[in-house]
């Protein structure tokens, strides 16, 4: 029976530090960190993204600005807009909620974000300085599971480690994370020939490709490390991830439930990354 690697707790307990250190750097430099949401539409795993993300800032004393807009705003009103909160001294960081209505470009509106504001860690500029090893702002999900790895005492350095999904967003950035903690990585998608046999030499399997329960048990490794990053729907409506955890869960050695696994980490990945732009402002 696999040990439960619960983001839920450690994301608690790395809201607690934060919500000191706001309140001390609030009274020292006479504002609070600033973060600014965009929503486009009426998705409702958006919207209670979102939802989550305001319930956060409150608790560690970050301000949160949400704009919601219409599903209908057009491309040049929402780069209009991002340009605006762009030149906006007040506001720290900026993260636009994807995906976006399909007449919008995703890879212009993140292009758009002041690369100074990026808190999400999409901008090309950012992608670039993580594959270079320079300093930059790390994407909050591939962030969130490394910290959940570290936390949990286990060793990533030497370790054979797959990753299903190619996204920048998280299949990407989580590969280079740990290639630079020394594992051996394999990416692979859902057409890649024999997915099965590349996922059982896996010491940690790192799922990321949106389909529920697309993982299952005789895939795993047994004693694996599984990082499970999907939220999805079955067909009766249940929250699930993208892997089958009641029966994968007999054969992993750590696990990750959804929701409570990658979840709460992205949102305090997303705090910490607010907070750290708001500390560059004033050089600390």
């Amino acid at each position: 029976m696999a040990q439960i690697i619960s983001g839920k707790d450690l994301s608690q307990s790395l809201k607690d530090d934060m919500k000191k250190e706001v309140e001390e750097l609030s009274i020292k430099y006479g504002r609070n960190p600033h973060l600014a949401v965009i929503v486009v539409g009426d998705d409702p795993s958006s919207l209670s993204y979102v939802a989550g993300k305001a319930k956060a800032c409150e608790y560690v004393g970050i301000k949160n600005t949400t704009i919601h807009l219409e599903e209908s705003t057009t491309e040049e009103e929402l780069l209009e807009l991002i340009n605006k909160v762009n030149n906006d001294d007040s506001i720290d960081g900026l993260l636009v909620q994807l995906p976006l209505p399909r007449h919008i470009k995703e890879e212009k509106v993140i292009e758009a974000i002041d690369v100074n504001k990026d808190v999400d860690g999409f901008h090309p500029l950012n992608v670039s300085s993580l594959w270079q090893k320079k300093p930059c702002m790390l994407p909050c999900t591939p962030k969130g599971i490394i910290k959940l790895i570290e936390k949990a005492g286990l060793s990533i350095s030497g370790k054979n480690a797959c990753i299903i999904g190619r996204s920048n967003i998280v299949g990407l950035p989580i590969s280079k994370l740990l290639l630079d903690r020394n594992a051996t990585v394999t990416m692979c998608h859902s057409r890649t020939a024999d997915l099965k046999a590349e996922t059982k030499r896996a010491d940690i399997l790192v799922v990321a490709i949106g389909r529920p329960r697309f993982v299952t048990a005789d895939m795993i490794k047994p004693g694996a490390i599984v990082i499970d990053v999907g939220i999805n729907r079955d067909s009766e409506g249940k929250l699930c991830g993208d892997v089958d955890f009641e029966n994968a869960k007999e054969v992993a050695g750590f696990i990750t439930k959804v929701p409570g696994g990658v979840g709460p980490m992205t949102i305090t990945c997303l705090m910490e990354n607010t907070l750290e732009i708001y500390k560059r402002k004033f050089d600390i």
